[in-house]
């Protein structure tokens, strides 16, 4: 609201909003004024009504008022069932009373009150998720700790704060029982803490609370960004010399030297000895509740196992909650191996989960969220031709209540001008929505992929096949729904197993545990990657021009939304199919999140096609994808073309394609319902959800070519931070 141009402090303004609803009432002043019975209610009409407005700031007269109003076009924002609400990071940012600092010797600053409209950042970002989104009933809490090194057998994973002297009231920060001066400093960058400091403990209680009250079932998320500055002394795992990137993703902690390095520990008994210290050996025995806070008393330790427990801890402490994550996109951990099939960090996750069930107890549903490049196996790229179901113990572990995928898959594979593959299969637009979901089961990582950079800009695809037991979906990493439906069997050295790994068909649900994309040019090509100029991770989706795009954002997620919900006209027959081993669909939340820094894989490193193996040919576009940092980490994979693919004209493995003419397409500008956005203090909830009970899509990672007989994409780019 504007008086004379200006913003009005609601805080300071007594007023009431009516918003035309069939049932208002009438506004209680003015029928004290008129009497009862003689004032109307407007119904049908939205009023603002002022009491008692100071009126001399304005010239002792009423104010010019202005109004910016928002308004639904279509249902979207009735699609949503669940949010992930972040940053993440903030002393507190998740408080919903005002925190104040000292800023002077009788000035105090307000902490976590960036707006106008009348409350803390909470309050207000709570508010407009609630009035935005009516039939979200659930929130993905994210609380952040700080991990110092990539290399797992020397990252700390701690609490952290932005400054060591802040003097803060009436809240003041502790987080595990350490006071500011204890706690890790964030590093700087360009001046100023390059994060906000960890969540304080009373704030992340009072925010479980509050979303409880008012009636938001609480998915807790511990998180860990990684605090590497820029022109840091610590030798990159992936290439031994010294500085690792700056503020990179989680899915890069591993051993030392990287798998696939000269002198990797992986595979060998000495990888469980490097990845221990990470893991720690804080028990459930070490933690108590003291009221409302959370008390340690074991190992001098700053463990993955510690921080995990400390927020199982102190949900339990804030009441509980619906549902707990034991981590996210560890994808650089849980595919190291102390032996020929073993995976080390995945036991104890599985064992983390047991512990986490008996703090929590039985009606809390525990989780791990994996990248979509890490949930359905380990392929790697070393010419092995192993293929290893290697989270089925834990998907498998009774601890486990739903397999948990952070799903960034590209829906399209779009280029400037008229002249390229999807608008010549049919693609009206990257808008169109028909086109999105056809791609949720179809296009890259479904039916091909690209064998390099070069096929990629010529728009060469060489189908996913699998020649040697005619299981194309072990490669496929969107085909969920063939990875759910069946047994798996790993397959060292390329031979199938005679013997199933420990999953069990149809067992668990599956959880969307986020789904986004950037509201820019492009999006839908690449939604894994964000822009943050301090980040490694940093670039644009391929053949994104930057260009500010809300409306692709928009249709992203409702093509997810509507495709997969079996109850919506636009569902995808079959992708959503009822369990044989448990009662109900799958159930996938669905939860966008895309925060700056936090994601952003580069394009995958692919191996030559197999001999014989055949692609598609379609037109490509002029110009070439984003460049790319040298150094890569097995990604997560990415997505990116339709379901439909040119007009099949194939032929053996080789380029050629012929140029297209390029033109920038026109974005509609359209309201940017995902996020909300507490000014500078940065809080947002990006919204894209599915029903509790379900919605589903297919899923499957992408692979090297292993056995001459199959042809399937490597994972071999950047992941997200």
């Amino acid at each position: 609201m504007w008086a004379d141009g200006r913003e009005l402090d609601l805080a300071t303004v007594t007023h009431r909003l009516y918003k035309g609803s069939a049932d208002q009432l009438p506004d209680s002043l003015v029928e004290a004024k008129e009497g009862a019975g003689n004032a109307p209610a407007y119904r049908g009409v939205a009023y603002v009504v002022f009491e008692r407005l100071a009126l001399a700031d304005f010239g002792n007269r009423i104010p010019q008022l202005s109004f910016e109003i928002e308004r639904a076009v279509d249902d979207f924002e009735t699609l949503p069932r669940a949010v992930c609400l972040i940053p993440g990071l903030g002393e507190f940012v998740y408080a919903p009373d005002m925190v104040a600092s000292k800023a002077g010797p009788a000035s105090n600053a307000a902490q976590n009150v960036h707006t106008l409209q009348g409350g803390t950042d909470w309050e207000v970002a709570l508010d407009q998720l609630q009035g935005a989104f009516p039939n979200c009933g659930k929130v993905s809490l994210v609380v952040g700790w700080f991990g110092t090194d990539l290399r797992a057998a020397h990252c700390e994973v701690r609490p952290g704060v932005d400054s060591a002297d802040k003097v803060t009231d009436p809240m003041v920060w502790q987080v595990a029982g350490i006071a500011r001066g204890a706690a890790h400093i964030v590093s700087q960058h360009a001046g100023r803490a390059a994060y906000g400091g960890t969540p304080a403990d009373a704030g992340v209680i009072a925010a479980i609370r509050n979303l409880a009250d008012r009636n938001l079932s609480v998915t807790l998320a511990p998180f860990i960004f990684m605090d590497v500055p820029a022109g840091n002394a610590l030798p990159d795992p992936y290439t031994g010399a010294a500085p690792q990137p700056p503020y990179p993703w989680r899915g890069r902690i591993t051993v030392t030297p990287a798998p696939q390095q000269p002198g990797t520990p992986d595979k060998t008994a000495a990888a469980a000895t490097d990845v221990a210290p990470f893991i720690g050996t804080a028990q459930v025995s070490d933690f108590a509740i003291d009221g409302d806070s959370v008390v340690y008393s074991g190992p001098n330790e700053w463990s993955y196992r510690r921080f995990i427990l400390h927020y199982a801890y102190l949900a339990a402490a804030a009441g509980g909650v619906g549902a707990f994550l034991i981590g996210s996109e560890l994808r650089g951990l849980t595919q190291v191996r102390d032996g020929a099939s073993s995976y080390p960090f995945v036991a104890a996750l599985a064992d983390l989960a047991a512990d986490v069930k008996s703090v929590l107890g039985p009606t809390t549903k525990v989780a791990y969220a994996a990248d979509w490049s890490e949930y359905f196996g380990h392929q790697p790229t070393d010419g092995s031709g192993d293929v290893h179901f290697h989270l089925d113990p834990l998907w498998a572990s009774p601890d486990i209540d739903a397999v948990g995928i952070d799903v960034y898959w590209p829906l399209a594979d779009w280029r400037d001008g008229a002249v390229h593959a999807d608008r010549a299969a049919g693609a009206p637009s990257i808008y169109d929505l028909d086109y999105l979901r056809a791609n949720i089961a179809g296009g890259e990582g479904y039916d091909w992929y690209y064998a390099s950079d070069a096929d990629r800009t010529q728009q060469l695809r060489t189908p996913i096949t699998d020649g040697a037991h005619a299981k194309p979906w072990v490669f496929r990493f969107k085909d969920i729904r063939s990875w759910w439906l069946n047994q798996h069997f790993d397959r060292p050295a390329g031979v199938e197993s005679a013997t199933p790994t420990a999953w069990v068909p149809q067992s668990k649900p599956i959880w969307f545990t986020e789904l986004g994309c950037p509201a820019v040019d492009k999006g839908a090509n690449e939604p894994n990657v964000f822009i943050d100029p301090k980040s490694s991770e940093s670039r644009l989706p391929r053949f994104s021009s930057g260009v500010r795009d809300d409306l692709v954002q928009r249709r992203y997620l409702e093509a997810f939304l509507t495709g997969l919900d079996p109850d919506h006209p636009d569902y995808i027959p079959g992708s959503n199919p009822t369990s044989t081993a448990y009662a109900g669909r799958w159930s996938i939340r669905a939860i966008s999140t895309s925060m700056p820094g936090m994601r952003a894989p580069g394009p995958p490193s692919l191996p030559t096609p197999a001999p014989g193996a055949m692609r598609t040919t379609g037109a490509s576009a002029t110009g070439s994808p984003a460049a790319m940092p040298p150094r890569r980490l097995p990604p997560r994979s990415r997505p990116s073309s339709p379901t439909t693919v040119l007009p099949p004209t194939t032929r053996a493995a080789s380029p050629a394609c012929s140029p297209a003419s390029s033109s920038t397409a026109c974005s509609p500008r359209a309201r940017r319902c995902s996020r909300w956005s507490s000014a500078s203090s940065s809080m947002r909830a990006r919204a894209a959800a599915a029903s509790s009970s379900s919605i589903a899509a297919r899923s499957c990672p992408p692979s090297s070519l292993r056995p001459t007989t199959s042809s399937r994409p490597a994972l071999a780019t950047r992941s997200p931070h």
